[in-house]
């Protein structure tokens, strides 16, 4: 890959994760809030490095995942759905997270929320990497002063900017177009693969307003 095709790569996942990485983080506050003070700071430290280290291994497993058959266009047809709600939810999702009374608990409930919200993120990081593991693993490295600076400013950027929403969704589109067109079981002409990314791009944001239509109803 070139450097204006890395450069391009690593633009989308800074869009990816301002997108999908901003709730991550609130997780980390509402499970250790039930906790003393000076035991707060240790789940931070504890389940950030937990998180950080879940989603590594989620990233390589999906990359070894994407050889199974079809397992692409699968992998496409989610990120379809997850660029449609992140548009038609404008980038707010419901956290339900139970604060902890113990350590390990909270580390615990960390840990497992955050592999469960960051499937949607790792899944479009890979995609946008084509697999390429050096690319997912500082995709990942990327994603992780987002985890840790907090949902806080990532919402505050977002409120502000509000086009980042949009943006990344349209990326999640274009990942997803060209998941499906990679897909070497399909054996799709590689002639398809702009099309099919424009076409991909197009269906999730016309998806995703509809999807925010609906929802005002």
């Amino acid at each position: 890959m070139d450097i204006m095709g890395s450069a391009w790569v690593f633009v989308q996942i800074i869009l990816l994760d301002l997108a999908l990485g901003g709730d991550n983080s609130i997780i980390i506050g509402m499970a250790a809030r039930g906790l003393p003070e000076k035991q707060q700071k240790k789940v931070i430290l504890f389940g950030t490095a937990g998180a950080i280290l879940a989603r590594f291994l989620l990233a390589a497993v999906l990359v070894w995942l994407l050889a199974v058959p079809y397992l692409k266009t699968i992998g496409g047809v989610i990120l379809l759905w997850i660029g449609m709600k992140l548009i038609g939810h404008q980038g707010k999702e419901e956290i339900q997270v139970e604060s902890q009374s113990t350590f390990w608990g909270a580390v615990q409930t960390v840990v497992v929320a955050d592999v469960i919200m960051s499937l949607d993120n790792v899944l479009a990081v890979v995609a946008a990497t084509e697999g390429d593991l050096f690319l997912v693993i500082v995709g990942m490295l990327i994603s992780v002063p987002i985890i840790i600076v907090g949902s806080t400013v990532v919402v505050k950027v977002m409120n502000r900017f509000p086009w980042i929403i949009y943006a990344g969704s349209l990326v999640i589109g274009w990942a997803a177009g060209g998941m499906i067109a990679t897909d070497e079981f399909l054996a799709l002409p590689a002639a398809y693969g702009l099309p099919l990314k424009i076409g991909m791009t197009v269906f999730v944001a016309l998806g995703g307003w509809l999807w925010q239509r609906m929802a005002k109803k």
